[in-house]
């Protein structure tokens, strides 16, 4: 092999970025398959009941055992998936969407309107996102929609802070500088030029806020303001189990550690992430 055979094999090498979400690409598309296959392959309902089986421990029938009306838990936890990790998304990216716009809209509109935002921004700062949602879903009334209004109303502000910070660095930058002197109109720089370098960024904080959006989801079901009973959310899981705790746990256990695992999947690959574009600054 010679050398301009190397070269060009190096320069056609995709980079370790790019690999990286290649395969967390992959990864997902297999997680959803074998969601999908597990929600049609099992024989049970996520509400059908079997009192004769009630409080079952895990066995060849039950894989992980049965709730207190005899309901499979490992059904549940599959159908559970779309309201933990589904709601949770819906949330995440409500947050990452509306704060980033008005974090662009900050870094770039001028300082009266940046100074009025980040004033904004910092009020809802100033109540931790835990207990703001607890109380807007306390005033609004304990339902799965005012969970996401309550959630979505406390998850946009570290968006908003990070991209107005990262729009004004680059909007100092010599490619932006060049685009204003093109004739490019404020928008379009937004769009063509700040946007892309900014979004990188904002995926790995958002990464970080999908998975305490999910501790959040479970935490307001188990406190009852979240999805009630009989929908199979982990949260909700978790308080139907707290009266058997200890005559059945595996009642709390089994969805403890899908709530464990999910936030922790999600976290490493956003450390990953976060690793990969600082090694490519």
């Amino acid at each position: 092999m010679t050398l301009s055979s190397l070269q060009t094999q190096s320069k056609t090498e995709p980079s370790p970025l790019f690999r990286f979400t290649q395969r967390t690409l992959g990864g997902i598309a297999l997680l959803a398959l074998a969601l999908c296959t597990g929600l049609w392959a099992t024989p049970y309902g996520p509400t059908e009941a079997d009192f004769l089986n009630r409080l079952s421990p895990p066995s060849a029938a039950h894989w992980f055992g049965t709730d207190h009306l005899g309901r499979d838990i490992g059904t549940r936890l599959l159908f559970g998936t779309f309201w933990s990790l589904g709601l949770s998304l819906v949330v995440s990216l409500a947050g990452l969407v509306v704060g980033t716009f008005l974090g662009l809209v900050a870094g770039a509109a001028g300082r009266l309107p940046d100074l009025a935002l980040m004033r904004v921004t910092d009020s809802f700062f100033a109540f931790p996102e835990l207990i703001a949602a607890v109380t807007f879903a306390g005033l609004f009334g304990p339902s799965t929609a005012n969970l996401v209004i309550a959630l979505s109303l406390v998850s946009w502000m570290k968006f908003t802070r990070l991209s107005r910070s990262l729009a004004k660095t680059i909007a100092e930058q010599d490619f932006v500088t060049q685009a204003r002197l093109n004739g490019l109109s404020g928008g379009l720089i937004l769009v063509r030029h700040i946007l892309p370098n900014v979004v990188p960024s904002l995926l790995v904080l958002w990464t970080s806020s999908w998975s305490r959006t999910i501790l959040a989801v479970s935490g307001l079901s188990f406190l009852g303001f979240g999805v009630h009973p009989p929908a199979a959310e982990w949260g909700a899981m978790l308080l139907d189990g707290k009266a058997y705790m200890q005559t059945a746990p595996h009642l709390m256990v089994f969805p403890g550690l899908a709530v464990l695992v999910s936030v922790l999947v999600i976290n490493l690959t956003g450390d990953r992430f976060r690793d990969l574009l600082a090694a490519k600054k």
